[in-house]
C-alpha cells in the first residue's frame, strides 16, 4: 500500500507537470514571423500595414509579425526562394513578380484583360475554380503554402511623354510587371526591372520613361504621378492578382486559432484594399490634376483586345493547368457578357 501511494503521488505530480507544459511553452514568448511585401512603404501603408497591425493586436501577445517592405530583407525577385528556405516566414506578392516556380505563375499580377473589376478576382477564385487550382499547384512545391488571393488596382500606363496611339508606345522604357510587360512588348514597349525604391530616381534621370505597374491610386500615393505627365486611360486589365504565402514549416507551427485569425486578417485586408483602390481610381481620374489623360483610339485598342485572345491561347497551350485557368477566364467572361448590366 505504501508503494502504491507513492506511485499514485508520483503520477499526480507527473500529470500536473504535463498539464502545466502549455503554460511553460507560452512563457517562452510569442511566435515571431517576418513577412515581406512586394510593396514599398508608402503603398504598404494601405495594402499590408493595417492588416499586420490589426493581427498583432488581436493576437494579444501570442504571435507577432514583423513587416518588411520591398527589397528590405531580400530582393523582390528572390522572395520565393527566401520564403521556401525559411529566411522569411510569409510573403505578400504575385507569382510573376516573386519568380514563383509554378506553371500558373504567369497569371499572378496582371494577366491581360482577364478582369475588368476587382470583384472579378474574388469571383474567379471562389466560384470558378481558381482557388482549387492554386492550392493544387502549390501542393507540388516544397515548403511553401499558398493561403489566399485578392484584387489590387487596374493596370494603366503613366509616362513622361504622351501615348495617343500604339505607335507612341514604341521605345518607351517602363517599370513594369512581368506578364503584362511581356504582352505589351509586341507594341514596342520596353519593360525595365529596377528595385522598387529606385523607380523615382530612374524616372528623374531618364533611365525610365514611365511605369506600367499600377493604377491611378498607386501612382499618386507613391509619388510617380509627380514625375509622369500623362496617364493612359486604356487599362490592360481591371485588377492585379495578389496572394499571401507562408513558409509551410512556419505555418504548421501556428496553432489553429491563430491560423484562423491570420486568415481573417487577410480577408480584412482584401476588403479594405478593394475599397481604397476602387474609390481612389475614380476620384483621381476625375479630380486628379497631376497628369493629363490620354487615350488610344477604339479601333486601335480593339486590336490589342484581339491580340490578348491570341496570348491567352498561347498560354493555355503550355499545359493542363494553365489551360484550366484560361478556360475559367473564358467561361467567366462569357457569363458576365450574357448577364449584361451591371456585370458587363
Amino acid at each position: 500500500m505504501s508503494t502504491r501511494r507513492k506511485f499514485l503521488a508520483g503520477s499526480a505530480v507527473g500529470a500536473a507537470s504535463a498539464l502545466a507544459a502549455p503554460a511553460a511553452i507560452a512563457q517562452q514568448g510569442p511566435i515571431k514571423w517576418r513577412l515581406q511585401s512586394y510593396s514599398g512603404a508608402p503603398l504598404g501603408a494601405h495594402v499590408i500595414k493595417p492588416q499586420i497591425d490589426a493581427f498583432n493586436e488581436a493576437a494579444n501577445g501570442d504571435m507577432e509579425i514583423e513587416l518588411y517592405y520591398a527589397d528590405q530583407l531580400v530582393p523582390t525577385a528572390e522572395l520565393f526562394r527566401a520564403l521556401q528556405n525559411g529566411t522569411i516566414d510569409a510573403v505578400q506578392s504575385d507569382e510573376a513578380t516573386m519568380a514563383s516556380p509554378v506553371d500558373i505563375a504567369v497569371f499572378g499580377g496582371y494577366f491581360p484583360f482577364a478582369t475588368r473589376y476587382s470583384l472579378d478576382v474574388t469571383a474567379l477564385f471562389q466560384n470558378y475554380g481558381l482557388k482549387e487550382i492554386w492550392e493544387e499547384a502549390y501542393s507540388e512545391v516544397d515548403n511553401v503554402t499558398w493561403l489566399s488571393a485578392g484584387a489590387w488596382d487596374p493596370l494603366h500606363i503613366f509616362t513622361k511623354e504622351p501615348i495617343r496611339s500604339l505607335e507612341d508606345m514604341r521605345g518607351k522604357r517602363v517599370f513594369g510587371v512581368p506578364t503584362a510587360g511581356r504582352f505589351l512588348s509586341q507594341y514596342g514597349l520596353i519593360p525595365v526591372t529596377v528595385p522598387w525604391d529606385d523607380v523615382e530616381v530612374a524616372l528623374q534621370t531618364g533611365e525610365l520613361d514611365g511605369v506600367a505597374w499600377c493604377g491611378f491610386t498607386e501612382a499618386y500615393e507613391v509619388g510617380w504621378a509627380d514625375l509622369c505627365n500623362y496617364a493612359l486611360t486604356n487599362s490592360v486589365t481591371g485588377a492585379w492578382f495578389g496572394s499571401y504565402f507562408a513558409n509551410t514549416e512556419s505555418w504548421e507551427k501556428v496553432p489553429p486559432h491563430l491560423k484562423e485569425l491570420y486568415l481573417m486578417s487577410i480577408d480584412q485586408s482584401h476588403y479594405y484594399r478593394a475599397g481604397w483602390y476602387w474609390g481612389g481610381e475614380a476620384l483621381l481620374r476625375v479630380e486628379g490634376e497631376k497628369m493629363e489623360l490620354t487615350s488610344i483610339p477604339p479601333e486601335e485598342w480593339n486590336q490589342v483586345v484581339k491580340d490578348a485572345e491570341v496570348f491567352w491561347d498561347q498560354i493555355a497551350a503550355q499545359g493542363d493547368r494553365p489551360k484550366r485557368v484560361v478556360d475559367a477566364f473564358k467561361k467567366y467572361a462569357a457569363t458576365m457578357e450574357k448577364a449584361g448590366y451591371p456585370y458587363r
